[in-house]
């Protein structure tokens, strides 16, 4: 029986939680569910200047909304803790003392105007600069100057090779790499040493990560190799692209931001559903569960080309979670977008009743939320609606109407409904006639679930007296 695998997502807190952090959340989270693995999640805060606890909160509810909760990590603690980078300084710093004393990594003491200098000269040189190993061989410190550590990088060129789990066989020559900075001055480690460092320590089987980040795996091999430790395996994600089909970026594109979507009214089903379909496929299955993606989930079915953001895809995807989750859970989902619009709607049985009336025209949470409102609270009148509907002929035909149904009882659709389509045969008009202006009326607006359930959920009192405000 295979060993359950343990997998991490690592992100930097310099923002909010990134669609494509998500996607590579979402995908380690599947493979840890499918095979029974673990889940751990890991704030990699070495950034200092960018870094802040607003930006790791915003990762962890960003999570915990779609439903990827982890098994290790901030707040649930583990065996394997601390689980921030800045609160392991320690080890990193242990491994570059080992590593220096093995001479597989020495101290450097260029400072950065110095190693500026080359790079310009290189520049216009039109080489690519590569760090000259100006301090490999010191063996005593320069007065006055602090040192980073850096990789000492074999002398004798090696190819290197890696078997990815999405892409196959990658191979690059050692003589392509430098001797990269492995360990600042004030001790932080950067980032293709302290993941190595971590990895190990928290025992990663697996890395799951996007394909910007194939060139690291090479030289973090070599740390692996120095160190005498077994690399995990690692799996290579395809790219996100925005509608421009430029990668999706925090600059470019807003919809890179996850909790944007959860506030444009966005369900977490949804999202997951999209996302998980921007690189991984089944065939050509649209609308993927949660379980069925545990299930199903595997790197064979990985692509390797860049997923494109499809903003059209997302809200159909979205409408079909609002159409088919059960309408008390959606109701409940519905509540804070009332609340912003000024509504308390408390324990009123009508709620699901209105989503039911009203997902079948409603691609998000924000316009069912606006189109539910009139049911809880007077509208205001849109001045184009009225100016159409509640013209004289309109406010004729509105009398008409509250006329006909004024005693009807029990108040419900299939009462009103053939009433109001009699009194339009009798006019010689269309149903449209008689409905827009009552409709008008009662919610304000032109658009609303057919006449006569709106009323019905409206409730009699409420529908009559909002016909009769807006005749006088």
């Amino acid at each position: 029986m295979a060993t359950p695998p343990r997998v991490r997502f690592a992100p930097s807190p310099t923002g909010y939680l990134h669609i494509g952090g998500a996607r590579t959340a979402l995908f380690n989270w599947l493979e840890a569910r499918r095979d029974h693995g673990r889940f751990v999640l890991r704030i990699e805060d070495t950034d200092r200047e960018r870094s802040t606890a607003e930006s790791v909160q915003a990762i962890l509810d960003g999570l915990r909304w779609l439903g990827l909760e982890w098994d290790e990590g901030p707040v649930v603690g583990g065996p394997y803790a601390p689980y921030f980078q800045t609160e392991r300084l320690a080890s990193y710093r242990a491994a570059a003392d080992r590593m220096i004393a093995e001479k597989k990594a020495y101290l450097c003491y260029c400072t950065k105007e110095e190693l500026e200098e080359r790079r310009q000269v290189f520049e216009r040189q039109k080489r690519p600069y590569k760090y000259e190993g100006t301090c490999r061989d010191r063996t005593t410190p320069v007065p006055g100057r602090t040192a980073v550590v850096r990789f000492r990088t074999p002398d004798r060129d090696e190819t290197l090779s890696f078997e990815d789990r999405v892409i196959g066989k990658i191979s690059k020559q050692t003589s392509d790499l430098d001797d990269f900075v492995m360990l600042r001055a004030d001790g932080i480690p950067l980032y293709n040493f302290g993941a190595v460092v971590d990895d190990q320590a928290m025992e990663i089987t697996l890395v799951i990560r996007g394909q910007e980040h194939i060139n690291s795996t090479f030289p973090q091999i070599l740390v692996y190799r120095a160190l005498g430790w077994e690399p995990p395996a690692f799996a290579h994600l395809p790219l996100i692209l925005g509608p421009d089909r430029e990668k999706l970026s925090k600059r470019r594109h807003p919809e890179a931001d996850v909790m944007l979507h959860k506030r444009n009214g966005i369900l977490p089903e949804a999202l997951l559903n999209f996302i998980v379909r921007l690189g991984w496929s089944h065939g050509n299955d649209e609308i993927i569960s949660r379980e069925q993606m545990v299930q199903w989930f595997g790197f064979d079915h990985v692509g390797s080309t860049s997923g494109v953001w499809n903003p059209e895809k997302l809200l159909w995807l979205n409408q079909h979670y609002l159409k088919t989750l059960p309408e008390a859970d959606v109701a409940r989902r519905l509540l804070p977008f009332l609340a912003e619009r000024g509504v308390t709607v408390g324990d009123d049985p009508r709620l699901p009743r209105v989503v039911l009336a009203l997902r079948e025209r409603s691609k998000t949470l924000v316009e069912m939320a606006e189109l539910a409102r009139p049911f809880f609270a007077r509208p205001e009148m849109d001045p184009k609606a009225a100016a159409k509907h509640l013209d004289e002929a309109g406010k004729a035909m509105l009398r008409r109407g509250r006329e006909t149904i004024g005693g009807v009882s029990p108040w419900t659709a299939a009462g009103i409904d053939p009433l109001l389509k009699s009194l339009a045969e009798s006019a010689g008009v269309g149903l449209g006639k008689v409905a827009q202006p009552i409709r008008v009326a009662v919610t304000g607006s032109t658009v609303s679930p057919p006449i006569g359930e709106t009323l019905e959920l409206l409730g009699k009192d409420e529908s009559l007296a909002r016909i009769d405000a807006a005749l006088r």
